[in-house]
């Protein structure tokens, strides 16, 4: 097959001292196009991805990325998501990546289904590829009767092209859709008048888990049968109940619970971040941008003040779900297991169930289907086995498993807390001579993978031969857990940022939203507008007189300035760029404080961000917006509470209150577009900038410091009285 630069696509493009563009990772992983991009029968483009949608609008923008390279009406196109040995193998959904990866491997390989296919045309036509012109895959070229299309061009050749480098794409200027407003969400009419969620999946047996008050208690007894058409499965301490009828599974698994017995087999260790647990934990200083094994410099500091946040759920508004069929001996060509679930990472999903049940991984196959919403690691891995374990029991009935709210709120891992400790010294100018920056937690990284030593599902420690899970490590990758967003986004002549590692938290701790960014964003940029108030700066131009020559982050904080109109009144200021190189973001925050309740309303927002190159404006609106309506939540509600043995206390919405609808402030976004340079990561960019605009904005209210979330009346009061 012919590998001719098209004309249309390579002007200036002769070769001579051209920059050799690599090809995107996922490409040189899976370089066969058929793998990414199917054309069929019936008219439509298929694109595959191994990300997954989970409320993002990432199937939209896909969608738009592949019909504005392939130049096809969008409608043409469906994405296809996450289904192992039918999609690649993209890794886990997680890190604001979607786009920056999938994206580039979806774009590249359009890119090349395009120009074979122009090629195609250009031999049957006897036309240079320059003078073809295609819209909605019709081709064109002036002077020639004969019309082509896409689709009677296709032959296994082409789904079998491996693609052996990078070929042009299309230019900014001649987009039609991406950038564009108006695109349609793709997922949300199924999700609205369908049973578009594995929660709704159809199933020969409904089953629900009756849970030990927490992952430290096993079973000292149960004494009960369970009447067919039902059936109890227990396996150690994991039970659970099965029955055709989804009510009368609830009622079993109630009756079962009465009559379970636990001891507590483990006492969990205090929960807070104290100063013992400070003392013991592993340093590791920031060099070059990785933590490494080695001694902390000490730099003088004269301003000092500290920072922490709580334990913290994901709190889906729908409780984790997953169905499973296990087949009965015999029918050796199909999966032995077959499981739908929302998991965020299904390909290690499948390789850790091969290694906790035994069967081949090959012998597995998982789907992604859409589950409540979560920006982090929750209970979908979890019930993704609890469910396989129930289905094992009752060999070639499909079985669908709901987690209750019960057992969202207590067994889901949480987002750890964390403690902060800054400190600072001026200069005779008002700026930043020095800068230290110490934070301390457990682990925000504890995903199941077929790579780790144990098995981290939650109910494999729970069995009779229980599977132990993975002891925590420190994370030395750069912007990884605890030290994310460590590292400031301004320049200071001398810094030291390290990152201290805590083992053996009390429960499970993960991932969740932004992972330590929240934490560290909320601290850097709370003391950066209490450094501005000592230099008597304004804190806008404080901050601008460190950014260096971060132009972007300048254009993003004077763009977040103008839509506000500045700091006046109650309102305080964030910025950062999630991970130091994806979206810039910066929130302007504005509140009100009642003088008899201490309750704080954040009356409206303002945000500007820079992610690059937009696809969906709407979707990256809905990203950045949802983001800060999000660690609004966090900083003003949330908190996870122990009971006495250690088990989560917070079981329910009245003891884990979120943010309502009635709370929700005005938002308004500015987007700073830069078409000529690639998309990147958005989804978590604000959680950190708005919680300390919000905390900058309490200070400028009332004059009141609140360095320890969540900033609840009680907390208000409690530092007014110093």
């Amino acid at each position: 097959m012919p590998l001719r630069q098209p004309a249309a696509r390579a002007a200036g493009a002769n070769g001579v001292g051209r920059l050799v563009t690599p090809l995107p990772p996922g490409l040189t992983t899976v370089p066969s196009l058929g793998r990414w991009i199917r054309l069929t029968d019936d008219g439509r483009v298929v694109a595959l991805t191994g990300k997954v949608e989970i409320g993002q609008g990432l199937l939209t923008a896909l969608r738009t990325v592949v019909a504005e390279e392939l130049d096809v009406e969008p409608g043409r196109v469906e994405v296809v998501s996450a289904h192992t040995g039918r999609t690649p193998d993209e890794g886990t959904t997680a890190g604001s990546m979607s786009i920056e990866t999938s994206g580039a491997n979806l774009r590249q390989a359009s890119a090349w289904a395009r120009r074979l296919l122009l090629e195609r045309a250009s031999n049957r036509l006897g036309v240079p590829v320059a003078r073809l012109d295609v819209a909605d895959g019709e081709i064109r070229a002036p002077g020639v009767n004969e019309r082509l299309d896409y689709w009677q061009l296709i032959d296994a050749a082409f789904l079998d092209f491996e693609i052996p480098e990078h070929t042009p794409e299309k230019p900014p200027a001649e987009y039609r859709w991406v950038g564009h407003a108006g695109q349609r969400r793709v997922d949300v009419e199924a999700k609205a008048t369908a049973a578009a969620f594995v929660h709704d999946a159809p199933a020969e047996l409904h089953a629900r888990l009756v849970r030990p008050p927490s992952v430290n208690h096993r079973l000292a007894e149960l004494d009960i049968r369970v009447a067919s058409p039902g059936t109890l499965v227990v396996d150690g301490s994991f039970v659970a109940v099965a029955h055709p009828s989804e009510s009368e599974a609830v009622r079993w698994a109630e009756r079962v619970a009465d009559k379970a017995r636990w001891r507590l087999a483990l006492r969990s260790p205090r929960a807070e971040i104290d100063e013992q647990r400070r003392a013991a934990a592993a340093a590791f200083p920031i060099r070059d941008g990785r933590p490494v094994r080695g001694p902390r410099r000490e730099i003088p500091t004269t301003f000092r003040a500290t920072y922490s946040r709580p334990f913290l759920m994901h709190a889906s508004l729908g409780p984790s779900a997953a169905s499973a069929l296990w087949h009965a001996d015999g029918l050796a060509s199909a999966p032995r297991l077959v499981i739908e679930s929302a998991s965020q990472g299904i390909e290690s999903l499948r390789g850790v169930i091969a290694r906790a049940t035994g069967l081949d991984v090959d012998g597995i196959e998982v789907r992604h289907v859409a589950g409540a919403g979560c920006y982090g690691h929750n209970g979908a891995d979890d019930a993704a086995f609890d469910a396989a374990l129930v289905a094992r029991a009752v060999p070639g009935r499909k079985v669908l498993l709901k987690w209750s709210r019960e057992d969202e709120h207590g067994f889901e891992p949480l987002g750890p807390p964390m403690h902060i400790e800054m400190g600072a010294k001026l200069d005779a100018r008002g700026r930043v001579a020095a800068w230290t920056h110490d934070v301390y937690g457990f682990t925000h990284v504890s995903r199941p993978s077929p790579r780790a030593a144990g098995v981290d599902l939650l109910s494999a420690r729970l069995l009779g031969e229980p599977l132990e899970p993975s002891p925590s490590r420190p994370a030395l990758a750069p912007e990884v857990g605890i030290h994310r967003n460590a590292l400031p986004i301004y320049a200071f002549p001398a810094q030291e940022v390290t990152k201290h590692f805590i083992a053996g938290a009390p429960v499970r701790t993960s991932a969740l939203r932004g992972l330590g960014a929240q934490g560290n964003v909320f601290a850097i940029e709370s003391f950066m507008d209490e450094l501005a108030h000592e230099a008597d700066v304004s804190p806008d131009e404080f901050r601008r007189r460190h950014l260096g020559q971060d132009a972007r982050a300048v254009a993003v904080l004077d763009a977040a300035l103008a839509a506000s109109g500045g700091l006046a009144g109650n309102r305080g200021l964030g910025l950062a760029r999630y991970k130091n190189r994806q979206c810039c973001a910066a929130v302007v925050a504005e509140v009100a404080v009642d003088d008899s309740t201490a309750a704080i309303r954040v009356a409206k927002l303002w945000i500007a961000a820079d992610a690059g190159r937009v696809i969906d404006p709407d979707g990256l609106r809905n990203q950045l917006e949802g983001g800060a309506i999000q660690a609004l939540s966090w900083c003003l509600k949330e908190a996870v509470t122990f009971d006495s043995e250690g088990a989560v206390a917070n079981r329910d919405w009245e003891s884990y209150p979120i943010l309502r609808f009635s709370e929700v402030p005005t938002v308004e976004t500015v987007l700073v577009d830069h078409p000529e340079l690639d998309p990147v990561g958005a989804g978590e960019a604000t959680v950190g900038p708005t919680s300390a605009a919000l905390a900058n904005a309490v200070f400028a209210a009332t004059g009141l410091r609140v360095r320890d979330l969540p900033m609840t009346p009680e907390r208000l009061r409690q530092v007014a009285a110093g």
